[in-house]
């Protein structure tokens, strides 16, 4: 295994792997990987010649080459044209090429809505009826006659 700059490891064609992979970078696999992946915060990719034998917990997937086990991946999944998925994937957003092969269970899960700013969420608390922009009144009586 090698890590190349910027964080990235890879794990080449010629290399098998059985075990728990866990750590705070992102993956390429074109290898042979028998066990788990935990990268909650990273992006995993199984490239076109990647054997994964595998549940993965991941920020993002992409999937060139074979995985066998489930999937959750917290923001996107991608399903390249070559990729055969067998189990059941958990994500927010997915692509799926032509000519890939997924069989299993599909949820797509709810994004997580953040506020736009501490300000924004208090004005929203504190306003009956929630936060308008400045000048805009819920109702024309609201305003003064000319």
């Amino acid at each position: 295994m090698s890590t190349a700059p910027g964080g990235l490891a890879n794990i080449g064609k010629s290399l098998s792997i059985k075990g728990e992979l866990s750590g705070n970078e992102d993956i390429y696999v074109d290898g042979q990987l028998d066990g788990s992946i935990q990268l909650p915060g990273n992006n995993v990719t199984v490239g076109p010649n990647g054997r994964v034998k595998a549940d993965i917990t991941a920020k993002n997937l992409t999937v060139g080459g074979t995985l066998d086990g489930n999937v959750h991946a917290s923001e996107r999944t991608e399903l390249r044209k070559t990729a055969v998925v067998n189990g059941d994937v958990q994500t927010q957003r997915i692509a799926i090429e032509e000519g890939a092969y997924f069989k299993g269970r599909l949820e797509i899960l709810p994004e997580t809505k953040t506020p736009a700013s501490p300000v924004a969420a208090a004005v929203a608390r504190a306003s009956p009826g929630g936060a308008r922009p400045a000048g805009v009144h819920a109702e024309p009586e609201d305003r003064p006659l000319p």
